[in-house]
């Protein structure tokens, strides 16, 4: 079995196709069920967010894997796979693993070293977990990439680095209507980035910050947190209006704020201008609003832009350096997992040698008293023990090299092995370090 991962992001896909692509919680779980029910499959875990469509997937065969989460990606989509396919990345096993590991610290992001992945990964897990979309294989790696992308944000200064999306508009819409203390904010969604929006809004020193949603509980909860105000859903135009700077992030499949809504208001403003800073994917706000007078759109693409150098500073290849070595004792570890059970089943077969010399040593020599009856057995796991070091310890070595495999499948051929036995997997040993003492 071998880990496939399969998707396309910001870095090689156009927006409109990454809109196209970008699934919601339900089509992301439909996905998960039909790549698992591939014969080529075992498991599956889809992640979407506003700037990539992946899909990590444990295979039992590469181009089966390979031929049917493609045509799942196509099919859940609704994009022709001729279309998807010269945007798409596959990244296979160690590849797979950096990958899993970027992403989670968020060096693969738009906006390098976001902590939002985060959540977006655990929460894509969860829901893999709870739907039996997902095994030991893909846990224990994405389990592994919430710890590693955790540890990112912890010991590096990358958070200060990065640039949010929103703290990029912020800043570009000040360019157009002034200095934030001036300025009234509408955020429109009060989901994890609504809320993000709204407290770098008030933190940053915004006149005022108005949360509107559908769901009226949210925002009001979300307006207690940042010292601002909630609106009605249905009053959102009349808000609209008398904001200076819109952030909307709603997750809705449809355009939320329309070309008609910023024209109606534009009477009322006086020729104030107004800035839209769209983090939606699929757009919340209307490609054309930037064609009214007064009007300026800003959304992902333009983000995009102002967000692309950030990759050369010295935190983000502190990060770089920890997703290597944290990839590197993944593999390691990985490595001797596989090679435990053939050292458990060598162990195992000297164990019952050692019970059956044992036992017809009793019948012949009925006269040993329990005393030297011990004393011989400790002698010959002594002996045991010592013959069994070195290919432990070796073995151990090469797996840490990469070359275990080829190591156990020589044990498993010269001592007819069965590392797949139950009562020898279900206990696998503790491979010795290559300068512990043996015999004592």
């Amino acid at each position: 079995m071998s880990l496939l991962v399969l998707g396309l992001s910001h870095h090689g896909a156009p927006l409109e196709l990454l809109e196209s692509a970008a699934l919601d919680q339900s089509a992301r779980g439909r996905l998960e069920g039909a790549i698992v029910a591939s014969e080529h499959v075992a498991e599956a875990v889809v992640v979407s967010t506003c700037n990539r469509t992946e899909v990590y997937a444990e295979g039992l065969t590469f181009h089966g894997a390979l031929t049917d989460v493609s045509e799942a990606l196509a099919e859940a989509t609704g994009v022709a796979l001729s279309d998807l396919q010269p945007h798409l990345y596959v990244h296979y096993e160690d590849r797979g693993i950096a990958h899993a590991f970027s992403v989670a610290s968020g060096l693969d992001s738009m906006a390098v070293g976001e902590a939002q992945i985060l959540g977006q990964l655990r929460e894509s897990l969860t829901r893999a977990q709870r739907r039996g979309h997902v095994g030991p294989a893909l846990n224990g790696l994405l389990q592994q990439a919430l710890r590693v992308g955790k540890r990112v944000h912890a010991e590096t200064g990358i958070d200060d680095v990065s640039r949010s999306l929103v703290g990029s508009g912020l800043t570009a819409a000040t360019e157009v209507v002034g200095p934030l203390a001036g300025a009234r904010v509408l955020v429109v969604g009060a989901g994890g980035m609504g809320a993000l929006a709204a407290t770098a809004a008030s933190q940053a020193g915004a006149a005022s910050v108005t949360i509107t949603n559908r769901g009226a509980a949210r925002a009001e909860r979300l307006a207690v947190r940042v010292d601002g105000a909630a609106v009605p859903w249905d009053d959102r135009r009349a808000a609209l209006a008398d904001a200076d700077i819109i952030i909307s992030s709603t997750g809705a499949t449809g355009v939320i704020i329309t070309a008609e809504d910023v024209a109606a208001g534009a009477t009322a403003r006086s020729g104030r201008p107004q800035v839209f800073i769209d983090l939606a994917l699929p757009h919340d706000v209307d490609l054309t609003v930037s064609e009214v007078a007064g009007a300026t759109r800003i959304g992902l693409a333009e983000l995009g832009e102002l967000l692309s150098g950030a990759g050369d500073v010295l935190q983000v290849r502190e990060a770089r350096d920890i997703v290597t070595g944290e990839v590197a004792a993944y593999l390691t570890e990985r490595s001797a997992e596989a090679v435990a059970p053939t050292v458990a089943a060598l162990r195992s077969r000297a164990q019952e040698v050692v019970d059956v010399e044992m036992r017809r040593l009793g019948r012949r020599t009925p006269e040993l008293t329990d005393h030297d009856r011990a004393e011989v057995e400790r002698a010959v796991h002594r002996i045991v023990e010592k013959l069994l070091h070195a290919p432990t310890v070796r073995v151990k070595q090469l797996a840490q090299d990469g070359q275990g495999g080829s190591y156990a499948k020589a044990l498993s051929e010269l001592f007819d092995l069965d590392p797949r036995e139950v009562s020898v997997v279900s206990t696998p040993p503790v491979l010795p370090s290559s300068d512990e003492e043996v015999g004592r």
